[in-house]
């Protein structure tokens, strides 16, 4: 059963920065308490490439993500994860079980627009 959050005000949806950018590089992370990968995506000139971890191993291969557009909140402030600075968090649908299915962008965007 999916529980609702508390409300939030529009301002505060408007604080958070949600973007577009490219997979450029998908390597395992072994030091991570639960199956993930590092990965390094491009968000454009403006905000610059980041890297994160994602949870994502039970649906995608490593080759299947390198290239991917993806979404991501990218004005969080950094997370160590396992020894990892984490500088984004990649958006999906989380399953009951913890897999995820990564949100998409089905039309061609550049690298930094921003969602809204």
């Amino acid at each position: 059963m999916l529980l609702m959050k508390r409300k939030i005000s529009f301002q505060q949806f408007t604080d958070i920065d949600i973007a577009v950018g490219t997979v450029l590089e998908v390597k395992e992370f072994k030091r991570a308490h639960v199956p993930a990968y590092r990965l390094k995506v491009d968000f454009g000139e403006d905000l610059g490439i980041k890297q994160t971890s994602a949870r994502v191993t039970k649906r995608y291969s490593m080759s299947e993500l390198k290239g991917r557009k993806v979404v991501a909140v990218v004005n969080f402030p950094e997370k160590n994860i396992a020894g990892f600075m984490s500088e984004c968090l990649l958006l999906g649908a989380v399953g009951e079980d913890g897999d995820v299915a990564l949100l998409n962008v089905d039309e061609p965007v550049q690298n930094g627009q921003r969602i809204g």
